[in-house]
């Protein structure tokens, strides 16, 4: 019912920069949440960057002054801007959103989906 879209991961040197794109579709009454998690090898998926309930952005502390989060909610769709990029952000990209999918046109049914994920290997 929703398909994500990752887009925008790749390979870089650092201190060079990325923007990553995740783009939702599907039966999507309203997007109530997204953001994005990355996942290293050997460590858990933890959040990158997100919306908080008041609609201000949050990130975790490695990441603050470097990354970007934005939103067109015109277009469904979340970015990372992601620059000064260092080796130790080389991980597996994903994003995350909390939908609300039409079953009928008077049901509305919330879940949480996650992209395919994207790799971003920065190489010093």
């Amino acid at each position: 019912q929703v398909q994500l879209v990752e887009s925008g991961g790749g390979l870089v040197q650092a201190g060079g920069s990325l923007r990553l794109s995740c783009a939702a579709s599907g039966s999507i009454r309203s997007i109530n949440d997204m953001g994005w998690y990355r996942q290293a090898p050997g460590k858990q998926r933890a959040l990158v960057a997100g919306f908080t309930s008041s609609g201000s952005t949050e990130y975790a502390d490695s990441v603050k002054g470097r990354f970007t989060i934005s939103r067109d909610s015109t277009k469904n769709t979340v970015y990372l801007q992601m620059s000064s990029l260092k080796p130790e952000d080389t991980a597996v990209y994903y994003c995350n959103v909390d939908v609300t999918v039409d079953v009928t046109p008077l049901v509305g049914r919330r879940g949480v989906y996650w992209g395919q994920g994207t790799q971003v290997t920065v190489s010093s």
